[in-house]
């Protein structure tokens, strides 16, 4: 299993020096038969988004880290893998105490590492974070609060006031896509 913490090491120097900010990277499809990939998300802080451009310039400066690193004979990732560098996207995890911050008023999954109150899963609003302890107007329990350090995953839920409240997407270069006909 790739060592994440070390990969993050790797990835997040070269996400400063592009003005850009970590938001998640994760080794994703490791199960048998299927190729692993690496999965990095990142953000500019001005739009809370990448374009395509933005993509493809982390992308090549995440693989030339990574393969000068296996020229020192440094393998953070054993075997083929797919390299998938993306926006966070609207309904974007939260995995940063600042998350919890920002998007407060929003509707939010939140599933912790171990049951609180009987329950591991929770749907509803964010009310935000104090310190480490994140608060969820949950709907079936009311307010719950639990440590920032119990979260296992959380992200937003897809709703007309997040739709609303998130600056339209970036869509230049989206006519010079082609699409081929299928014959």
């Amino acid at each position: 299993m790739a060592d994440i913490a070390r990969i993050i090491e790797v990835v997040e120097p070269e996400a400063r020096a592009l003005g850009f900010e970590l938001v998640r990277v994760k080794m994703l499809g490791s199960e048998a038969g299927d190729e692993p990939a690496l999965q990095i998300m990142a953000e500019d802080p001005a739009t809370g988004q990448l374009v395509i451009e933005q993509c493809a310039e982390l992308s090549r400066r995440v693989s030339d880290a990574i393969d000068a690193l296996e020229e020192q004979g440094e393998v953070l990732i054993a075997g083929a893998y797919r390299l998938e560098v993306s926006s966070p996207g609207i309904d974007r995890p939260l995995t940063r105490a600042k998350d919890f911050a920002a998007w407060a008023g929003h509707e939010a999954k939140v599933s912790l590492t171990e049951k609180l109150d009987g329950r591991r899963d929770f749907r509803g609003d964010l009310v935000g974070i104090a310190g480490d302890v994140v608060t969820i107007e949950d709907r079936k329990q009311g307010p719950v609060s639990f440590p920032f350090a119990s979260i296992h995953s959380a992200k937003l839920v897809l709703t007309d006031r997040l739709i609303a409240a998130t600056r339209p997407l970036d869509a230049s270069g989206a006519d010079e896509i082609l699409e081929e006909e299928e014959g």
